[in-house]
């Protein structure tokens, strides 16, 4: 297992400290699709509590489509934050390797969504100051998958369960669209995002899988609000229907 969880868990732990940003991302979408028909659906949280949907279907053996949503609210005495993006794609899928086992994915979409955030400044529990933050964005985005259906298993309490795993690298182009600041209009900003993403699956019955996903997140630009600031660490599950089955190793 350790060979698995590594790197992911270094990671997160050297983006958990990470500054904040007007802009929130969402859980790669990672089906792992196999062949026409097979459907992928997954629901992730992170501990911040951003939960991201993600959704794909193979519409024949080397095209599939995605979808992928997300949202977060959290608010609290000093400081609010609210975010919302939704995203579609489509590309490449092929499977290869002695046992047709390993999948490659390349996708390409265009999504959008706005934050809101909330700053307060208090001098013996009175509000002394206040801003609002409103963000409107695009997002077009390129995405590589690696993925495995080889198991390796894994013995806990007693029971053997098979992991599988993969990586992705995610570019993303994020490009405000609106700014305003207490109602009045900011510069607007824009940023490219590299994100290399790691996930491991623990698989809990045919179609049911345990997901855990970390990443980076770096920007390439350097901005003050849409700044590389967030990154991702979830837990979530994942089902998929039809698609080739795993391999027993």
């Amino acid at each position: 297992m350790n060979k698995y969880l590594i790197v992911p868990l270094f990671f997160a732990a050297a983006m958990w400290s990470s500054c904040s940003s007007v802009y929130m991302p969402n859980v790669p979408n990672t089906p792992m699709l196999s062949e026409k028909g097979e459907l992928s659906a997954g629901l992730h949280i992170s501990p911040k509590g951003n939960a991201s949907i993600n959704g794909a279907y193979a519409v024949s053996n080397h095209f599939g489509v995605l979808f992928s949503g997300s949202y977060m609210k959290n608010e609290r005495t000093s400081k609010d934050f609210r975010h919302k993006l939704v995203e579609f794609g489509g590309g490449y899928i092929d499977t290869f390797g002695p046992d047709n086992d390993q999948i490659i994915e390349i996708y390409a979409g265009y999504g959008g969504g706005r934050a809101d955030r909330n700053f307060r400044e208090y001098d013996d529990n009175v509000l002394i100051s206040s801003v609002k933050e409103e963000v409107s964005f695009t997002k077009t985005f390129i995405q590589v998958n690696y993925s495995s259906k080889k198991n390796k298993y894994l013995k806990l309490f007693g029971n053997r369960y098979a992991l599988n795993y993969g990586t992705a690298i995610r570019i993303s182009h994020v490009g405000m669209n609106t700014f305003l600041s207490n109602n009045i209009g900011q510069p607007k900003e824009d940023n490219m995002f590299i994100e290399p993403v790691f996930f491991t699956r623990m698989r809990l019955s045919d179609a049911v899988q345990l997901q855990y996903t970390s990443s980076g997140n770096f920007g390439l630009k350097d901005r003050k609000f849409m700044t590389a600031g967030n990154s991702i660490f979830t837990i979530g599950a994942v089902v998929n229907l039809g698609g080739k089955k795993a391999v027993v190793k």
